[in-house]
């Protein structure tokens, strides 16, 4: 099949590895210009650098807070989030305290939330990472009420930094709860179109994804040989 530019608007270009240089930043922020995808995601330090590498297109920084563990407490949280608007973050991916979650601490968790969304809106829009990997399903469906009773504009199902990443039964389950009240966004080993479409049919309409020029040329990445 040849490229469907239709595929670009799901697409939050991802750069998040320890190891990022300013000329990875600058090749992610150039590669989403030309593919116009939705979003180029990175660490905090580097938003207002992408934001200067986007100036002038249609695609927007986006941060990620608190990540990947989210075992930061409230206010570091609140802090980052509140220099990545200033640096020009338009969208901010905060990961929740699953720790207080599984703890039952659903006061913490969504005020954790809320005290982002608030300082966030109106300028950027807010997407809360679940960590689905970590959760039972009744955790999962409690970490999605918490998200959008909090205000949150989307739910996401993982930061690609723990045990496993987005399913489709996750992604409808998140879907189910939260109905038309916040949108989905699913992540890590979305590596191809046929995964990219299963999770679009389960109701994500947002992928955080380094593979977004295969989707939209419909390639398969290259294996990284074995040592």
């Amino acid at each position: 099949m040849a490229r469907d530019m239709n595929y670009a608007k799901y697409i939050d270009h991802t750069v998040l590895k320890a190891n990022t240089t300013r000329e990875t930043v600058k090749r992610i922020c150039d590669e989403a210009k030309e593919y116009k995808f939705t979003s180029v995601c990175v660490n905090p330090y580097w938003v207002a650098y992408a934001t200067e590498q986007l100036k002038g297109s249609e695609v927007k920084a986006c941060a990620v807070i608190g990540f990947p563990l989210g075992a930061n407490k409230t206010e570091v949280k609140v802090l980052e989030t509140k220099l990545a608007v200033v640096d020009g973050a338009e969208e901010v991916d905060m990961v929740i305290n699953v720790g207080a979650l599984k703890d039952k601490d659903y006061a913490y968790v969504k005020n954790d939330i809320q005290s982002v969304v608030e300082t966030a809106h109106p300028e950027s829009l807010v997407k809360v990472i679940i960590e689905c990997s970590e959760l039972t399903e009744e955790e999962k469906i409690k970490a999605c009420e918490l998200a959008v009773e909090a205000g949150a504009d989307f739910v996401k199902t993982s930061t690609g930094f723990g045990s496993g990443g987005a399913t489709v039964e996750d992604i409808k389950l998140m879907k189910k709860v939260v109905g038309d009240r916040c949108k989905v966004k699913a992540s890590t080993g979305i590596n191809n179109r046929k995964i990219c479409d299963e999770f679009i049919k389960a109701g994500a309409i947002r992928m955080g994804t380094s593979k977004g020029i295969y989707i939209v040329n419909d390639q398969e990445p290259p294996v990284k040989p074995i040592h």
